[in-house]
C-alpha cells in the first residue's frame, strides 16, 4: 500500500513545495532551544487580526474530556455540536451556529493548515476526517465563528476549526491503551458492547529537523443505528399473514403506531491511523509537513430480525400479523454489509520572514481514496434465499482533493506602524467518481485582501475582500449503461468584509458583517445512484448559497479568565438542503434550495482559571438559536417553519479540578433541546428512531498521574444513561479506562 503511494508524484509534489522556499528565503542564524511543548502555528498576522467571535483550546483545557478521536475534544465548544453515534463512528458531522450538523460544507477544519473537511460529500457522508490527526498530539485549538476574515471561503459560513500539533523538541516515547465499554437498551434491542485503542508515537529533535510518528488502533462495537419499523396495513385479498411474535410496539417520529422488527445490528469498526511528521526550523523559517495514511473497516453482519413464527423460526418477507398489526417485510431489510476504505493525505505548510516586517506562508495538499468498496450480501444468511457471498454494492474511483495556499503580510503598511496588510491567494481542486454510476469535478481559485488599521489605541477598523472564480467539470452519470455528461459550468463573486473593534480598559466591543458564497460541491452537483430500493437524484443547476452575516461581541477580562457576549443574525439565500421521502415504495434523496433562512442568535461564555483560588478550571457557554425559513417559493406551506437540526438552546461546561500535581478530576455537561428533522415539522415524537431528542449528557473523568512516566484516567460518558436520539441514537452510558506511558 505505501509502495503504491509513494509511486504517486503529486504526493512527491507536494512535499517538495513546503520545502523548496526554504532555500531561496532562509536566514541560518541559529535559533535557542525550545521549550518542551512547541506549536508552529499561533495565530499572527498572516492569520487575520482575530476581530471576530473566537475561542482557544489550551491543552490543559482538555484534560476532563474522554477523548477517543479528535472530534470528542470540541465537543463542549460554545454554539457547535458533534454528531458523533458511536466510538468509531466515520460519520461524527459537525455543525457550527447556523449551520447545522448535515450542512457540513459550512464548516471547515484543519490541522497543521492542512483541511480535514471533506467538501465532497456532504449530509451524513461529509464528515472531516477528524481520524487523520490523532487527540494525543493536538497542542491546542482555535475556534472562530462565521465567514468574518476574507482568508477563509464561504464555507467558513459556520466557523472554522485550526487544530495545531505539538513539535518534538526532545526523544519522547508516548504509549497509550484504552478501553471502553457500552450497553444499550431501546425498541427491542439490549445488549453490550466493548472496544479498545491502542496508540504508539514517537518523537524527536536532530538540530534543525524534528521527527514525530505514531500508529493508531482502534476496534469497537457500536450499538444498532438504524431500526425497522412499519404502520399497520391492510392485507391485499386473497393473502394470508403469517402469525408472529418478538416485535415491539411503538411509535415512529411522526407520532403514529408501529411495529419494531428488527434493526441493523451493532457495526463492528476497525481503524488503523499512521503518521509522519516532519519539521524543519532555519533561522526565522518554520516548516511542517504531514503525511497520514487511514485503513478503516467496518462490519455489519450483526443484523437482527425480531419477528418468529408459531414454531419459532424467524420470519424474512412476505406479510406477516402480530397482535392484529399486520405489516410487510422484505428480505433486503436483513442483509449483511461490509466497507473498506483506505485513504492517504500529505501536507503541509512552510513560513517565514522574507524581509523586514515581510510575513510568507506557502502551503499545499493532497488527499486521495486509494481504495473505498462497499460489498453486500443479497438476503441475510438465514434466510432461505440467501447466495453465499458479498457483492460490491459501492466502489468509489478517482476521488480526492488538491489545494494550494499563497499568504504574505505586511506588519507595517507604507512605514505606518499602525497599518498591516495580509494577502493570498487559493486553488482548490476536488474530483468524486463512483464507478458504473456518476461523478464530476469543480475548482475554485481566490484572492484575498484584509488590512488593519489601528485607528487610535483604542479603535481599531478592518477591511477585506475575497474573490472567487469557481467551476464545474467533467460530470458524469450512467444511465442504463450509456455514459451521459452534463455541461461545464463557471461562476465569480466578491465578498467584502468588515469590523470596528473598541477595547476601553478591559472591555471589548466588536461589530463585524461579511459577505459569503458557499459553492455547491461535488456530490450536489454530480452523485446520481439507484439501488433496489433507494434514490439519490444529484442537482447540476445548484446556485451558490449566498449569506450576509452579522456579530456584535462584548468581551471582559474577570480575574483570570474572560466574558464574552455574542448577538449575531445570519440571512442566507438559495440554501441547498439535502432532502429525504419516499416515492412508491423507494426512498429517494436529492438537494433542492430553500430560498432564504434566517437564524437570529446569541451565545453567553465564561471561560476562568483557578476559579476562587480552588485550583477549579472552569469553561462555560449558552447559546441560543433561532433558525427560520422566511421564504420558500416551492413550497410556501414551510415558511416560518423552524429549519430542521437546529436546537434552540444548547448548552456546555466543562470542570477541572487540579487537586494536586498528580490528580486531576473533572467532568462535564453537554445539553441541547429538541429539534425538527423534516422541513414541514412534523416530526414531534420523542426517544424514537428518526427523532431529534432534547438531551442532557453528563460525564465524568479522573486522571492521576503514579510517575513521570505512568499515568492512568477512569471516566463516563452519559452517566445518567439517558436514551436520546439524533434521527440515530446517541450512544448510552460508557466506561472509559486508560493507561498511558512516557519515556
Amino acid at each position: 500500500m505505501l509502495f503504491h503511494f509513494f509511486q504517486n508524484r503529486r504526493w512527491l509534489i507536494v512535499i517538495g513545495l513546503m520545502y523548496y522556499p526554504i532555500g531561496l528565503f532562509a536566514n541560518t542564524d541559529e535559533r535557542e532551544d525550545m521549550e518542551e511543548i512547541v506549536v508552529w502555528g499561533t495565530r499572527d498576522a498572516l492569520h487575520g487580526s482575530g476581530d471576530y467571535p473566537s475561542h482557544r483550546l489550551s491543552s490543559g483545557d482538555l484534560v476532563s474530556i474522554n477523548s477517543t478521536t479528535t472530534e470528542d475534544l470540541v465537543s463542549y465548544e460554545p454554539g457547535l455540536i458533534i454528531r458523533k453515534r458511536f466510538i468509531g463512528d466515520a460519520n461524527g458531522t459537525i455543525g457550527i451556529r447556523g449551520a447545522n450538523m448535515f450542512q457540513t460544507t459550512r464548516s471547515m477544519v484543519f490541522a497543521d493548515g492542512v483541511p480535514l473537511h471533506y467538501f465532497l460529500q456532504t449530509s451524513w457522508n461529509g464528515s472531516p476526517r477528524w481520524s487523520l490527526v490523532s487527540s494525543d498530539e493536538i497542542a491546542e485549538i482555535d475556534i472562530s465563528y462565521g465567514p468574518f476574515s476574507a482568508e477563509y471561503s464561504g464555507n467558513a459560513m459556520g466557523g472554522v476549526i485550526n487544530i495545531e500539533t505539538a513539535i518534538p523538541s526532545e526523544r519522547k516515547f508516548h504509549a497509550e491503551v484504552s478501553s471502553f465499554h457500552q450497553h444499550f437498551d431501546s425498541l427491542g434491542y439490549d445488549e453490550g458492547h466493548q472496544g479498545y485503542k491502542g496508540f504508539l508515537s514517537f518523537g524527536d529533535k536532530f538540530g534543525d529537523f524534528s521527527l514525530y510518528t505514531s500508529v493508531n488502533r482502534l476496534i469497537n462495537e457500536g450499538h444498532p443505528q438504524t431500526f425497522y419499523f412499519s404502520e399497520d396495513k391492510d392485507i391485499p385479498e386473497g393473502i394470508v399473514a403469517t402469525q408472529v411474535t418478538g416485535g415491539t410496539f411503538d411509535e415512529n417520529e411522526y407520532g403514529k403506531a408501529v411495529l419494531y422488527y428488527g434493526n441493523a445490528g451493532s457495526t463492528s469498526v476497525q481503524a488503523d491511523q499512521f503518521k509522519i511528521k516532519l519539521g524543519y526550523e532555519s533561522g526565522e523559517w518554520l516548516t511542517i509537513v504531514n503525511l497520514a495514511y487511514e485503513d478503516r473497516s467496518s462490519d455489519d453482519t450483526s443484523v437482527q430480525n425480531y419477528l418468529v413464527d408459531e414454531t419459532g423460526n424467524s420470519v424474512w418477507n412476505g406479510w406477516v400479523e402480530q397482535d392484529g398489526t399486520s405489516i410487510e417485510i422484505e428480505s433486503e431489510d436483513f442483509l449483511y454489509g461490509l466497507t473498506e476504505r483506505r485513504s492517504m493525505l500529505v501536507g503541509g505548510r512552510t513560513r517565514g520572514s522574507i524581509a523586514e516586517n515581510w510575513l510568507l506562508e506557502l502551503g499545499a495538499s493532497h488527499f486521495e481514496i486509494l481504495s473505498d468498496k462497499t460489498y453486500e450480501t443479497n438476503v441475510n444468511p438465514n434466510d432461505p434465499g440467501f447466495i453465499p457471498g458479498f457483492n460490491v454494492s459501492r466502489q468509489y474511483g478517482d476521488t480526492g482533493w488538491s489545494t494550494v495556499d499563497l499568504k504574505l503580510a505586511m506588519l507595517e503598511l507604507f512605514g505606518i506602524s499602525r497599518l498591516d496588510l495580509s494577502a493570498g491567494f487559493h486553488h482548490d481542486r476536488y474530483k468524486l467518481a463512483i464507478e458504473n454510476s456518476s461523478g464530476g469535478k469543480s475548482q475554485t481559485n481566490a484572492l484575498f485582501l484584509q488590512s488593519k488599521y489601528q485607528i487610535t489605541n483604542l479603535l481599531r477598523l478592518s477591511l477585506g475582500g475575497r474573490y472567487e472564480k469557481w467551476q464545474s467539470d467533467d460530470g458524469f452519470y450512467v444511465n442504463r449503461g450509456t455514459t451521459q455528461h452534463h455541461q461545464n459550468r463557471s461562476e465569480h463573486h466578491f465578498s467584502p468584509k468588515f469590523s470596528l473593534n473598541f477595547e476601553p480598559r478591559d472591555w471589548s466591543f466588536t461589530y463585524a458583517v461579511a459577505r459569503a458564497y458557499r459553492f455547491p460541491i461535488v456530490e450536489e452537483l454530480f452523485q446520481n445512484e439507484r439501488t433496489a430500493r433507494s434514490r439519490s437524484v444529484a442537482n447540476v443547476s445548484l446556485r451558490p448559497e449566498q449569506g450576509l452575516h452579522h456579530n456584535f461581541e462584548i468581551g471582559h477580562a474577570i480575574g483570570n479568565g474572560s466574558f464574552s457576549l455574542s448577538l449575531f443574525r445570519e440571512t442566507i439565500e438559495n440554501v441547498i438542503f439535502s432532502q429525504t421521502g419516499v416515492v412508491g415504495g423507494t426512498t429517494l434523496r436529492t438537494f433542492l434550495p430553500v430560498d432564504r433562512v434566517v437564524t437570529n442568535g446569541a451565545e453567553l461564555t465564561i471561560q476562568q482559571t483557578n476559579l476562587f483560588n480552588s485550583g477549579i478550571d472552569l469553561r462555560f457557554n449558552l447559546s441560543y438559536l433561532d433558525a427560520e425559513i422566511s421564504r420558500n417559493s416551492a413550497n410556501p406551506a414551510l415558511e416560518a417553519n423552524d429549519f430542521p437540526r437546529m436546537p434552540g438552546l444548547r448548552a456546555n461546561m466543562l470542570l477541572t479540578w487540579h487537586a494536586n500535581d498528580q490528580l486531576d478530576i473533572g467532568g462535564g455537561i453537554r445539553y441541547a433541546s429538541d429539534s425538527f428533522g423534516d422541513l414541514d415539522n412534523r416530526d414531534r415524537t420523542d426517544n424514537v428512531f428518526g427523532a431529534h431528542d432534547e438531551f442532557l449528557f453528563a460525564n465524568v473523568r479522573g486522571t492521576y498521574q503514579f510517575s513521570k512516566n505512568l499515568g492512568a484516567s477512569l471516566g463516563i460518558d452519559n452517566l445518567t444513561d439517558q436514551v436520546a436520539y439524533v434521527h440515530h441514537p446517541w450512544p448510552g452510558r460508557t466506561l472509559f479506562l486508560e493507561l498511558t506511558l512516557d519515556y
